[in-house]
């Protein structure tokens, strides 16, 4: 796992972002606001630390897909900076089969794994063919793995939950199930959906 920033100018406020499995950063890139972004990816481990962030008014947190069960892992035992958190179409309980990815599901993603099965994930992921991206595979595949091998993340409130009904990867309703009782909207979007958002902010309405 690292961190990296994605901007940093000295904003009153960091957005912690932790993506999703495979996808960069470039589907934030588009996000305007003046809040400073910082990236987490690769869930292999969670070993690594944040940066010092006490400079900052306010730090916030958005998790997506498997960032959110991530994040759950990463956060027991260490100091909560996070004054609201957000999460998009992802589960505290990543693979599980009524409020995750069913481990069927899972499994066979896992399995068939290939620069081919790749493409055909991207296509799930954002609703539409994607072009052509590389991928390590044995590195995604042990990613996977240690994605499953953690299992369920402690329970987390979030301040606002995002759930696509168009999301091909984690099943609305399992979501729907997960989330229940927290604050959920809804949107007609696919597992990617920050093309329907124009500023950070609006994530976490």
């Amino acid at each position: 796992m690292e961190f990296r920033w994605l901007k940093q100018n000295s904003a009153a406020e960091a957005i912690v972002v932790f993506g999703g499995w495979a996808v960069g950063p470039e589907v934030f890139w588009h996000l305007d606001g003046a809040q400073d972004i910082l990236f987490a990816s690769g869930y292999t481990d969670l070993d690594a630390e944040l940066p010092d962030l006490s400079g900052y008014q306010q730090v916030s947190l958005l998790a997506w897909s498997f960032g959110v069960a991530s994040y759950g892992h990463w956060q027991l035992g260490r100091p909560d900076p996070f004054r609201r958190k957000a999460a998009v179409n992802g589960s505290l309980k990543p693979v599980n089969r009524g409020a995750g990815i069913p481990p069927a599901v899972f499994r066979r993603t896992l399995e068939t794994l290939s620069l081919e099965g790749y493409q055909r994930f991207l296509t799930r992921v954002f609703g539409a063919a994607q072009k052509a991206e590389a991928l390590d595979v044995e590195a995604r595949r042990t990613e996977l793995l240690a994605v499953e091998r953690r299992g369920d993340a402690p329970q987390i409130r979030f301040d606002s939950v995002w759930i696509s009904s168009g999301d091909k990867i984690f099943p609305p309703a399992n979501l729907a199930r997960a989330w229940a009782g927290q604050n959920v909207s809804h949107l007609d979007a696919p597992h990617a959906p920050f093309d329907r958002f124009t500023h950070w902010e609006e994530l976490f309405q």
